[in-house]
């Protein structure tokens, strides 16, 4: 047995990519996209069929409204595939607006419902701002379930939770890339600074019986995807799940509620100012979370650039 297939003894595991070819082979329960992902699908000649057929069937709507089909045209190709959910992520130019975050999601929420695709096989992604989550929580009421993004801190995971969110994807190689910078110092192992960002989230959610599923995220290497076997689900890239399917190497659990690091645990809650103050003085989160939406919003202009090529 490989380890991606120990591995999902523990595990729920997820495909990140918007190639949906390519994943066929690892058979994910879900799959994630994000603007960054589509941008490098679209630009493969094998998609550029499904591109022109959705900007064809939608010529006279906005280059937004394009997007969105775009976006959703992805997530039902990937669910043709998949026995779960999809994540489609939001706008990052509405990551500081919350009633833009909220009725973009209840957008392409309703374009998967014309499709004919329940509620329960879409999950919105929503960056971990403020904003973001509060947008989140009344998502969450009408049923529309949301995975959070770009998510960097304790503080961001716990306001996530606290506000019932399904899924959070903390990103565990961006923090590894932050420290590595920072100190000049090689992370391995139980060492690095995302697997113990990860670890620690999971442990206070089990510990205070948190319904919000913990999903890592955003991986360098197979170790730190090791590391974490037995969170509840892992995000991973095709080439990472290659590897792991080429390895025979034995997979240990690492997570368990059975395994909490830490038996004294305290609960924290944070309302809007503690939040900002938390957030400001973690110069990790706050670089990282700023750079993954200034990413996030310059993928989406280019792909607003190809949809309006496309067009022309």
């Amino acid at each position: 047995m490989n380890q991606l297939e120990q591995l999902k003894q523990f595990t729920t595991i997820v495909a990140d990519t918007g190639d949906f070819q390519t994943m066929k082979a690892f058979s994910p329960r879900d799959a994630t996209t994000n603007p960054s992902l589509i941008l490098k699908a679209v630009q493969k000649d094998e998609y550029k069929p499904l591109l022109e057929k959705t900007v064809r069937n939608n010529r006279y709507a906005s280059t937004d409204e394009i997007i969105d089909q775009l976006l959703v045209a992805f997530g039902l190709e990937i669910l043709k595939i998949i026995p779960g959910r999809v994540s489609t992520e939001t706008d990052a130019h509405l990551s500081f607006d919350t009633h833009g975050t909220i009725a973009k999601g209840r957008a392409l929420i309703k374009l998967y419902e014309y499709a004919g695709i329940r509620r329960d096989r879409i999950l919105i992604k929503i960056a971990s701002t403020w904003e973001g989550i509060r947008a989140a929580e009344v998502l969450e009421k009408e049923g529309i379930h949301c995975n959070m993004t770009l998510l960097f801190s304790m503080p961001q995971a716990i306001a996530c939770a606290e506000a019932n969110v399904q899924l959070i994807s903390p990103f565990v190689g961006r923090i590894y890339d932050w420290y590595k910078k920072s100190t000049g110092q090689d992370y391995t192992g139980a060492d690095d600074p995302g697997v113990q960002s990860v670890r620690g989230i999971y442990d206070y959610y089990r510990y205070f019986d948190y319904r919000t599923e913990v999903m890592g995220a955003s991986f360098r290497n197979t170790s730190q995807i090791l590391e974490l076997a037995g969170c509840d689900l892992l995000t991973i890239s095709p080439d990472l799940l290659k590897k792991l399917s080429e390895s025979d190497a034995p997979v240990e659990r690492k997570l368990s509620k059975e395994k909490l690091l830490k038996s004294n645990l305290k609960q924290s809650l944070f309302n809007e100012s503690d939040f900002r103050l938390y957030m400001n003085n973690d110069a990790m989160a706050t670089e990282k979370l700023a750079e993954g939406i200034r990413q996030f919003c310059t993928d989406t202009v280019m792909l607003t650039q190809i949809i309006k090529n496309q067009i022309e």
